[in-house]
């Protein structure tokens, strides 16, 4: 607890009512309770504010004495002004009060003032709102009176306009009845000096032109109606046939005048002289001669001009540029005459008031003189029946050079165009160029594929590609085939964009590349199977019937190296046939296919197309790999003739300890096929793989069967015939053709029939099933048939 300090008990301080005034202007402004509040209680507060903040501030002790102390002071007052506080509440509140009283009197009569104020104001609204009625109503009579008498006055305007305009074009017309009269007189050079100075003022040329081409229009128009009106009168208008035969003789001596200063000015360069010689003559015919016989003598029509375009393209006579730089040549000279018909340009919108017009006939006479002068000698249409020699370029360089000359013609016509030249079809003038080329192109791209190819087999034929020692198809030959179809189908983009025209076309150009592929791959397999028959023929000079004839050693292995190199060329020629046909193939999911979607069945078409093509070369193969087999297999025949012993089955010892070793002819046979085969395993693919190596395999088994029934066997010998069985086996397992494998591991049973005790037979056949068919064959090669009755012994197990 807190000590309090003892405090002298005072007396209350004096306070007169009278010191406190509260006035309401004090409320008023930036009025403030708290400084009105300090300034009543400051006086009377701070002693007592100052006492409590000592006794806060010192050291708390606690002792009896100050307790007692403490004790003695609660007995005085503890806040003396008390009263005086009061005393001052109570007297600002019945101020407040009184202040109080005294707003609400004064708001009182502001309120009965603004009542009384706002009834004569909405009065004085309400007489004004009459009033501007009123006044609104006389200005909308005022403005009616306004247009009526605008209305009126527009009306005496026009007739005074009209009335103007009839008396200037009965003035006009008088006019030119006079100088029609005069015209109307008489003919010959006497009665043209008669007429107005104004015909014969060069100052007033223009105004002259003027009214000679109003009084032509006036004569001719009053002849036809005089002919309209009363037919037959030939008389009617006699005198105003003279007229018109005057005028029309005034007017060309006054055109052919102007054209002269025309042509004057031209040569000067004076453009505004131009300029009024181009205004005047536009009222001749609308002023056509004066454009003509402008762009008429241009230089850039000049026949030296134009000689030089051909020379600048084409180079010299002798010459036989290729397309590039024929490409590049075009388009420099199509570049220059851009540039000079733009400065043309320049001046004729600086001279003619018809502009567009005179760029119409500039434009037209390049398209249709100068453009078709360098075309014609650029495209000199070849003959088909005798087409240029591959020397001279042959057709390949008329077709790129006809799309080098339509894409940089079209390129001209684009920018042209764009330098200006009126309503002018050049689009049109450009494809009319090229109608007669378009015509018969598809027709040259046939005949140009077909002496490309021409051409390459007799290169490939020069370098002896095309012998049968040679018989391998090129992928690079025919991926030169698809180059060339590439460049065609581009050909066919540029010249026929539209979808349905560029199916049709594409489809007879990509009929071309089949017919190519077709008859190099095929032509390319008879080469290799003729190969393959000139082996098989010198193989038989060594044949009589079906035994190997004992010819020189030398002479039988060259047959048959000269059998395996020609397998291995039938391999190679086929190898590259699969390659060019799926080179086709891509070629055409690549670039063709989407090309004949616009087309229903075009696609379909195709497909069945290039698979007639491709079946002529599928025949030639699969008559080659039949020969193939028989080369294979006359070879194994004949190793196996010359190699296999009747001792390797039935020799001296026989003891079941024999060589573990197979045949030497068993050896010499599975390295031969191991040699050769070796192409066919990296060559053939797929089913064609598999169907080879089954037909392969079958004859393999018929003949080592066919070769086994030709010995007799002893024990020993039928562990040599198994031992070579397994080896065969063994190497027939590369086939992946479970049907073999099968063959040989029954061929390996049976051999058992040669190793098993003739009591033991029985059991050994019946016990394999499938053996049974073939064991009786076999076991007759058994060489103790006869002295261990087996015929008999066995009979009962054939029954």
């Amino acid at each position: 607890m807190i000590l309090m300090k003892e405090t002298q008990v005072s007396t209350p301080s004096s306070y007169n009512s009278a010191s406190l005034d509260l006035d309401i202007e004090k409320f008023k402004g930036d009025f403030s309770y708290d400084a009105l509040f300090a300034k009543l209680v400051n006086g009377l507060l701070p002693s007592f504010v100052e006492e409590e903040a000592d006794s806060v501030d010192g050291p708390i002790n606690i002792s009896t004495s100050d307790v007692s102390s403490g004790a003695k002071g609660l007995l005085g007052p503890v806040f003396p002004e008390v009263d005086t506080l009061l005393l001052i509440f109570k007297d600002s509140c019945t101020q407040l009060v009184e202040l109080r009283k005294q707003i609400d009197g004064k708001l009182q009569k502001l309120k009965k003032d603004v009542v009384s104020q706002d009834k004569k104001h909405r009065k004085t609204l309400g007489e004004l709102e009459k009033r501007l009625d009123g006044i609104f109503s006389s200005f909308a009579r005022l403005d009616s009176r306004i247009s009526s008498v605008g209305q009126t006055a527009a009306k005496i305007g026009d007739h005074l306009q009209s009335a103007d305009s009839q008396r200037e074009t009965a003035n006009q017309t008088m006019e030119l009845i006079k100088y029609l009269m005069e015209f109307n007189s008489s003919q010959g050079e006497d009665n043209m000096m008669q007429l107005s100075s104004l015909f014969s003022d060069d100052k007033r040329v223009g105004e002259a032109a003027s009214i000679a081409q109003k009084l032509r229009s006036l004569a001719e128009e009053d002849i036809g109606r005089h002919a309209t009106t009363v037919p037959g009168n030939a008389g009617a208008s006699k005198g105003l046939e003279v007229a018109i035969t005057n005028l029309q003789e005034y007017c060309n001596e006054l055109e052919n005048k102007l054209l002269s200063r025309f042509d004057s000015a031209s040569q000067r360069r004076e453009l505004t002289n131009m300029a009024e010689c181009a205004k005047i003559l536009s009222q001749f015919n609308r002023g056509t001669s004066a454009m003509q016989h402008y762009v008429g003598l241009r230089p850039m029509f000049d026949v030296e001009v134009m000689n030089e375009d051909s020379r600048s393209v084409l180079g010299d006579q002798d010459s036989t540029p290729n397309h590039d730089d024929v490409n590049v040549a075009l388009s420099e000279r199509y570049k220059q005459i851009t540039d000079t018909v733009r400065k043309e340009s320049s001046t004729i919108r600086t001279v003619f008031p018809c502009p567009n017009d005179v760029m119409s006939i500039l434009v037209q006479r390049v398209m249709e003189d100068r453009i078709p002068n360098l075309l014609e000698k650029l495209l000199a249409k070849p003959s088909l029946v005798n087409p240029p020699p591959m020397r001279q370029g042959g057709l390949l360089l008329y077709l790129r050079r006809l799309a080098v000359g339509y894409e940089r013609t079209q390129e001209l016509a684009k920018n042209l165009r764009d330098v200006g030249c009126g309503d002018l079809d050049v689009e049109g003038l450009t494809e009319a160029l090229f109608t007669e080329h378009k015509g018969i192109y598809l027709e040259c791209e046939r005949a140009s594929m077909r002496q490309l190819y021409k051409a390459k087999m007799e290169e490939l034929l020069a370098e002896g590609q095309l012998s049968s020692k040679g018989a391998s198809i090129s992928v690079i030959v025919v991926q030169e085939f698809v180059s060339w179809n590439e460049e065609a189908i581009s050909r066919c983009k540029l010249f026929s964009p539209q979808p349905a025209n560029l199916a049709a076309i594409a489809k007879h150009v990509f009929s071309c590349l089949l017919d190519q592929v077709r008859q190099y791959t095929t032509e390319g397999l008879e080469r290799a199977r003729e190969g393959l028959r000139e082996a098989a023929s010198q193989r038989e000079r060594f044949v009589l019937g079906r035994k190997v004839a004992s010819g020189p050693a030398s002479t039988t292995e060259g047959a048959a190296t000269a059998g395996e190199t020609s397998f291995r060329s039938f391999m190679l020629a086929l190898q590259g046939c699969g390659s060019s046909v799926a080179i086709i193939q891509q070629y055409f999911v690549k670039s063709i296919s989407r090309l004949l979607l616009p087309v229903d069945g075009a696609h379909a078409a195709s497909c069945e197309e290039m698979s007639a093509a491709m079946s002529g070369a599928e025949s030639s193969a699969i008559k080659g790999l039949q020969q193939c087999i028989d080369i294979v297999i006359a070879e194994v025949e004949r190793l196996l003739s010359a190699e296999q012993k009747a001792t390797d089955f039935r020799s001296a010892d026989d003891g079941l300890m024999a060589d573990p070793r197979p045949t030497t002819a068993c050896s010499r046979v599975v390295a031969y096929l191991s040699r050769v085969l070796e192409s066919a395993f990296t060559t053939l693919e797929g089913l064609n793989k598999q169907s080879f190596l089954n037909e392969l395999g079958n004859r393999l088994h018929k003949t080592l069967t066919n070769h086994w029934l030709k010995f007799a066997f002893n024990a020993s010998g039928g562990l040599k015939l198994k031992r070579d069985i397994t080896e065969y086996g063994d190497f027939l397992r590369n086939f992946n053709a479970p049907t073999i494998d099968e063959k040989f591991e029954s061929l390996s049973i049976m051999a058992n029939i040669f190793i098993v005790a003739p009591e033991s037979l029985s059991s050994l056949i019946e016990g394999t099933p499938s053996i049974k068919k073939e064991a009786q064959r076999f076991v007759q090669l058994r060489d103790d048939y006869r002295s261990a009755r087996l015929a008999s012994k066995l009979s009962s197990v054939w029954a």
